[in-house]
């Protein structure tokens, strides 16, 4: 239960902070931190929450992590439904309390609710090819990272830094492409407050890009180095 909860307040944290970023802060007249401050965001969340609870549940916050983590041997499948339900639950709890906040100012217009999509709703208009390579991509590198960081050979303590500095350059690469996503969590919470109809239908390329990203970096890099047993 202790993992369960740790991963759900994990997971609100990464939306609320990295989300909220971009929702509240990244255009705000002439002090707004754009797409840099908004990558740094989202790695902070990584960064503050490895070290605040990476010794309870491993501070996953993602279900395409969790997974890529079980196929390459470093995480137990049976603890995979629970901790997914934890990181959407908390994502969404994350993306309520963020609608809360914004709704309280006079004349905001919810909008994509910083949503992933692609083509119309693509950033700079990028192809649902081009997301799904990108997210597939990154989510491969983004858990090749983690599994480098968190290897038992790795320098110890300095895995919350790299993974989360790994996942800012992911955002400063690819948020014009797909608001990026690279876990279906995040992409999901964001989806069901979106203004309009357009984020739901475009949710399977969230969840399947990243997943297939993730389970390929498993075989990938336990090949490579595998884990003495």
């Amino acid at each position: 239960m202790k993992k369960v909860i740790a991963e759900f307040i994990g997971t609100l944290w990464l939306v609320l902070g990295g989300c909220g970023s971009a929702v509240i802060a990244a255009a705000y007249p002439e002090l707004g931190i754009g797409f840099v401050g908004v990558a740094l965001a989202f790695g902070l969340t990584v960064v503050t929450m490895a070290y605040a609870i990476g010794h309870i549940s491993g501070c996953h916050l993602n279900p395409a992590v969790s997974i890529g983590l079980a196929i390459a041997g470093r995480f137990d499948k049976k603890e995979l439904f629970p901790y997914i339900i934890a990181q959407l639950l908390g994502a969404i709890a994350g993306a309520a309390l963020l609608y809360l906040i914004v709704s309280g100012k006079p004349g905001f217009e919810i909008g994509g609710f910083a949503a992933n999509g692609f083509g119309e709703h693509s950033p700079d208009g990028y192809s649902m090819l081009s997301a799904f390579i990108a997210e597939l991509v990154l989510t491969f590198i983004f858990l090749f990272i983690i599994l480098g960081a968190t290897h038992s050979k790795a320098p110890k303590g300095m895995a919350g830094l790299a993974i989360g500095l790994g996942l800012t350059l992911i955002h400063l690469v690819s948020i014009p492409v797909t608001n990026t996503s690279v876990n279906p969590a995040r992409s999901t919470s964001q989806a069901l407050f979106a203004e309009g109809s357009w984020a739901m239908p475009q949710l399977w390329l969230f969840w399947a890009a990243p997943i297939l990203g993730a389970i390929l970096a498993g075989f990938v890099y336990s090949t490579l180095s595998p884990e003495e047993k």
